[in-house]
């Protein structure tokens, strides 16, 4: 034993916990700590049985992901090898049960299947999401949880990645008990009722009733490589995982165990894993802010008011109430403030139908959403929330209003997307109150907010912020205060390249599936349309100002808001719909389209997927550059952070920052060097980029040295 696992006895049954906090990894030393202590209590007579639990908040959240990063590297010693750990837990001559509060997942999971019985508390969350890491589960669990659960529950749960809950883990047959009240009393009963009851101690890999054959579950394999292709596009993890549950049907217990280390070894040395697991740490960075600490002083946010009750507001406002937060929301007149209310209510009503949640929760967060049409109460609030129309002097009139109400300590935040936080914080007295919480639509789902940091923005608020957006189970991630901020300031040049493209020859729906092959989310001019033509129309103009004179801007965008083809809202836009969000493609744009280039003077010409990507992704590769020139992202991480939570940027490819490392820089730089001979000075070389390429360096490396700075600094 060691100090990360410790042994005591409870009434004839030897307790062995794990003490490795925060979440009780599989690190170096757990394991052995396991098998010494398990060791210990087979040899002692006074103990009939044995309980495995966690200690602190959980049991076993998973494996050590630093080791995982480390093999993903090709460096270290590799994963370790749990064949031979899970099998003496597994032929432990007395009943072994495993008490499960918290969390469950990855090889937590895997442990507790090794063991003869598992009990949880109803909140335990139990699951396989190593897919989200690119890789699938390396210690045995494609071949132990099929037995227990079936092949279908299996491939679902190895393909989705999602946790179950305990009353669902007991109805599949992965646990045997949900333990109301104590869990560690409930657990010993547990092993002294399966004492007295005597007979054999049941093996996870022995159990074969629940595999069915290679020909009656080919049907399921088959299902479930259409759900990983579908859910999981151009992922190589969920297939393997499938794969790899396939094995566990068709070979003997340890042969297929050979088979999925074999898998999981391919998996871990794939660039998605690398990228994924960057994507796991690079989002666990993003608080690091270098000049504020934990000892920061933060604002307790107690009560909410958000000014305008459209989509925006109304997403926040369910956020907030989701989390038990009180909400004010005002509008200045009534229909759109009972419009607003009615598709929260709505939004509500539709996750109850689903079976998200009770219609008595829906009723308790309607009833925190207060809608009105005054400033009743603002005074009380401690952080007010303005998101009405994208529109400057709109915004100042607000704060001005806002910060006469408020009180001296209140958080005055604004959803702009792309707009002169200083320009707003100047309106008011308390510039250093001031912040940019820029949510993401729709606000209750989205998990992204970019913090934007004005001048005169404080230590505190911005604290406060990241604070808040954890307490929302959101990503806040901190940006300085530039036009578009980091999201947007490289969303536009994205639209303006793709825009530039089908003037000179592609079509939108061409592009739109050379990017979603490429992984996107969403095709850019889907996404135009989604979002509004008029709204993108209202942010040009808005940033007009910045548009140098005799340079080309894209110019089908203006006669599609002329025509009134804003998109989804009106049925047509770079596309038409018909009852629905489905984009048709649409010959009057096309023939829109081409007019247009010819009046313009423009030459067509056939354009490759190859080009498509390259424009489109490039151009934002050069533009985060310059943002991380400039001091307005943290580190190039942050940028991958901003695209992966809010853009749909594909994660197996890590954010633009870190696939532009993979494609290479001086590649990527000399190929927009091409661009801006012939496209112009859009495309002229980010300074740092030209560094960078010259260098041999990456966007990690220049991470790595900004964050040594920073600790020396500290």
């Amino acid at each position: 034993m060691n100090q990360l696992v410790t042994r005591a006895t409870q009434d004839g049954v030897a307790v062995i916990t794990i003490n490795n906090p925060p979440v009780n990894a599989l690190s170096p030393g757990v394991p052995e700590g396991l098998l010494a202590a398990l060791e210990a209590a087979e040899k002692d007579a006074s103990v009939r049985a044995i309980v495995i639990i966690g200690g602190g908040k959980t049991f076993i959240a998973g494996a050590d992901i630093q080791e995982l990063e480390l093999g993903a590297k090709g460096l270290g010693a590799g994963p370790p090898e749990f064949h031979t750990f899970l099998a003496k837990i597994e032929d432990a001559g007395k009943p072994v049960v495993m008490a499960i509060h918290g969390t469950a997942l990855g090889g937590g999971n895997e442990v507790a299947m090794a063991g003869h019985y598992r009990v949880a508390v109803p909140g335990a969350q139990i699951g396989q999401p190593e897919v989200n890491l690119g890789i699938i589960p390396g210690a045995e669990g494609t071949q132990r949880l099929p037995r227990l659960v079936g092949v279908a529950a299996a491939v679902d749960l190895c393909v989705s990645g999602k946790p179950i809950r305990a009353p669902q883990a007991l109805k599949l047959g992965l646990i045997d008990r949900v333990i109301e009240g104590d869990l560690l009393a409930g657990a010993v009963a547990f092993a002294n009722e399966i004492v007295r009851q005597g007979g054999a101690l049941r093996k996870t890999r022995e159990l074969n009733d629940k595999l069915g054959s290679e020909f009656v579950d080919a049907s399921i394999f088959a299902a479930g490589r259409d759900q990983a292709r579908k859910t999981r596009r151009n992922m190589s993890a969920p297939l393997k995982a499938v794969d790899a549950i396939e094995y566990a049907v068709t070979l003997p217990f340890d042969e297929g165990c050979k088979k999925e280390r074999e898998l999981f070894a391919e998996c871990l040395a794939s660039d998605q894993a690398r990228a994924m697991i960057h994507a796991f740490f690079a989002e666990r960075a993003v608080a690091k802010i270098p000049d504020i600490s934990k000892e920061t002083p933060v604002h307790n946010i107690r009560k909410v008011a958000i000014m305008g009750a459209g989509t925006m507001g109304g997403g926040i406002a369910m956020a907030c109430a989701n989390i038990g937060i009180p909400v004010l929301l005002k509008e200045v007149e009534i229909g759109s403030l009972n419009e607003g209310v009615e598709i929260v209510r709505a939004n509500y009503q539709n996750s109850v139908k689903k079976g998200r949640f009770s219609q008595e929760v829906m009723d308790q967060r309607m009833a925190l959403i207060h809608p009105q049409l005054t400033y009743d109460g603002f005074e009380d609030v401690d952080l007010i929330v303005e998101a009405v129309p994208e529109r400057m002097a709109l915004k100042k009139r607000v704060f001005g209003e806002i910060d006469k109400i408020a009180k001296k300590e209140c958080v005055l935040a604004t959803n702009t997307s792309t707009l002169d936080i200083d320009e707003i914080a100047a309106s008011t007295s308390r510039p250093g109150m001031v912040v940019g919480l820029h949510f993401f639509s729709p606000a209750n789902v989205m998990r992204l907010v970019e913090i934007v940091r004005g001048k005169a923005t404080s230590k505190e608020i911005i604290a406060t912020s990241l604070a808040f957006a954890k307490r929302l189970s959101k990503v806040g991630v901190v940006v300085g205060n530039c036009p578009g901020f980091v999201g947007n300031r490289m969303m536009l040049p994205y639209m303006r390249e793709a825009q530039f493209l089908v003037e000179e020859g592609a079509t939108p729906e061409q592009v739109d599936r050379a990017l979603t092959n490429f992984g996107m989310a969403m095709g850019i001019f889907a996404v135009d349309d989604m979002g509004g033509i008029d709204l993108a129309w209202t942010v040009r103009q808005e940033h007009k100002h910045l548009e140098k004179p005799g340079v080309r801007m894209p110019i089908v965008l203006e006669k599609l808001f002329h025509l009134g083809r804003y998109g989804q809202k009106t049925g047509a836009g770079w596309y038409r719909y018909e009852n629905g969000r489905k984009p048709i493609a649409d010959p009057e744009v096309h023939a829109l389209i081409e007019k247009t280039a010819q009046e313009a003077g423009i030459p067509r010409r056939h354009i490759s997927d190859e080009e498509i990507i390259e424009r489109s992704i490039y151009i934002m590769i050069n533009e985060g550059a310059k943002i991380l020139e400039e001091g307005y992202a943290v580190r190039a991480a942050d940028i991958d952070v901003i695209y992966l939570t809010g853009y749909g940027f594909p994660v197996y490819r890590g954010g633009p920052m870190w696939y532009a490392d993979t494609v290479g820089l001086k590649k990527i730089r000399d190929r927009i060097r091409e661009f801006h001979q012939a496209h112009g000075e859009f495309w002229e070389p980010a300074p740092l980029l030209n560094k960078l390429a010259d260098e041999g360096g990456t966007f990690a490396s220049f991470d790595a040295a900004r964050d040594e700075v920073s600790a020396v600094l500290a």
